[in-house]
This record gives C-alpha cells, structure tokens and sequence, in this order.
C-alpha cells in the first residue's frame, strides 16, 4: 500500500535528520542551554544504541513501513545497512560501531572543551 511506503520514506528522513542532528549539531548550541542538553542527550543516547545494540525506534518504524509497503525490511542497524554497502562495502560491523563511538565521543568532547574554556558563565 503507498501510505507504508510514504511512511517508511518519512521514516527514513527523520533518521537522516537525526544522524545530521548528532553529527554537527554542536554547531548550533554555543550559548544556547537547551539545545546543548538536547545534543548532548542525543549523542549519549547515539552511543547507548550503537553499544548496547537495542533497536532504534526509527529502524523498527521504517521496517514496519517496508514490510507492509511489499518490500524487504533490513536486519541490521540503519548505519550499517545505509552507509555500510554505500561507504564502506568491506568493513565489519563491529568496526563501524566503534567509529561511530569514537565520533560521539569526540562531539562530546567539543562540549567539554567550551565548558572548560566558559566566560560569563555561558558555553
């Protein structure tokens, strides 16, 4: 039915957003409260999934959507089936994992780093 496949479309560019949101939204938070705390929950939770490895609910959603929408939903996680058989063919799960642990901690760190060097009290 077209609505699942709309749905797993929709799906799937709300979890682009999200990994674009994890990924630089340190951008957008320097003196701004509640977007920091929401980033930095973002990618604390971005490493409880990856490590942890319980389903994200985005995945289960767009799964779903692909099963009732007649397609073949993927067994792995988002980050290996998307950028895994475009980006790194030959790479093992278990590698990517731990780059994408290693790019979280990094973003956590930009954080740490401007509460280290704060003025006025704002980072």
């Amino acid at each position: 039915m077209k609505i699942y496949h709309v749905l797993a479309v929709v799906a799937f560019t709300l979890h682009e957003a999200w990994v674009l949101w994890v990924l630089l939204g340190w951008l957008t938070t320097r003196g701004r409260s509640l977007l920091r705390w929401l980033h930095i929950g973002s990618v604390v939770y971005a490493i409880l999934i990856e490590v942890v490895l319980f389903p994200c609910p985005l995945t289960l959603l767009e799964n779903w959507s692909l099963a009732r929408a007649g397609e073949k939903p993927y067994e792995e996680s988002f980050l290996i089936h998307y950028l895994e058989s475009v980006i790194y063919p030959e790479v093992s799960q278990r590698l990517l994992t731990v780059v994408a642990v290693m790019v979280c901690v990094a973003i956590l760190s930009v954080h740490g780093l401007r509460y280290a060097r704060r003025r006025d009290g704002r980072w």
